[in-house]
């Protein structure tokens, strides 16, 4: 008896930072810049380690409430000069989001990140989506997948968990930022990965009805 086909695959939506792309690099030069030019003390090696959240919320700790503004926009006037060419693809990442448009789907970004600086990471690292919204966090970013019909969002922050369930989109995590297994797990993730090499496979066992689809499973 022939099996039967495969549906095309839905609208699938990817984080960036720590998600697609390893950030680390180019964010720790962009602060080290900031840093240099403002005489601001800024501890580029921690700020690297909690990726996620707007922008904000990173410059909350190193400038006081009256310059936030002022120092982010002078931060996203230094990233395209000190971000870009040191960041690199994750593991996996350009297959993933081939693998969606391969299999019938739309593969898009919603990200924290200021839209033209995400738009420059996916040109210089040759990773094609359908589509980039940027300046969204966490439920927020429901507002973006809603817009696109996303059935699957793809992240490594709970914050991501929170804004895939707020759209009623499919939780698929990743570990790769900085939350662990066990902390997406517990932030509700229906899927999760150990890294992006896995996701073409679970994309395709999941539009066959044989992936997990459950809370937590990997």
């Amino acid at each position: 008896m022939d099996s039967q086909p495969v549906p095309p695959a839905p609208t699938v939506g990817f984080d960036l930072d720590m998600t697609l792309i390893d950030t680390r690099p180019g964010i720790h030069a962009a602060f080290t810049a900031l840093a240099a030019e403002t005489g601001a003390h800024i501890d580029a090696d921690l700020a690297v380690t909690r990726l996620g959240p707007p922008l904000e919320h990173e410059l909350a700790h190193w400038f006081p409430d009256d310059q936030i503004h002022a120092m982010r926009d002078r931060y996203r006037e230094i990233y395209a000069f000190h971000a870009i060419e040191p960041s690199v693809p994750l593991p996996g990442a350009r297959e993933a989001v081939a693998a969606v448009r391969e299999l019938g789907g739309r593969a898009i970004v919603v990200t924290a990140k200021n839209e033209p600086d995400a738009e420059l990471h996916l040109e210089r690292l040759g990773i094609e989506t359908d589509a980039v919204i940027g300046r969204l966090w966490a439920e927020g970013k429901a507002e973006a997948l809603r817009a696109h019909d996303a059935r699957v969002y793809v992240g490594d922050h709970i914050g991501d968990v929170r804004g895939a369930h707020t759209a009623r989109a499919l939780s698929v995590a990743v570990p790769t930022g900085p939350c662990t297994a066990d902390e997406l797990r517990e932030a509700g993730a229906d899927v999760v990965l150990d890294n992006l090499r896995a996701f073409p496979g679970w994309l395709r066992g999941y539009l066959a009805g044989a992936a997990p689809a459950g809370r937590g499973q990997g």
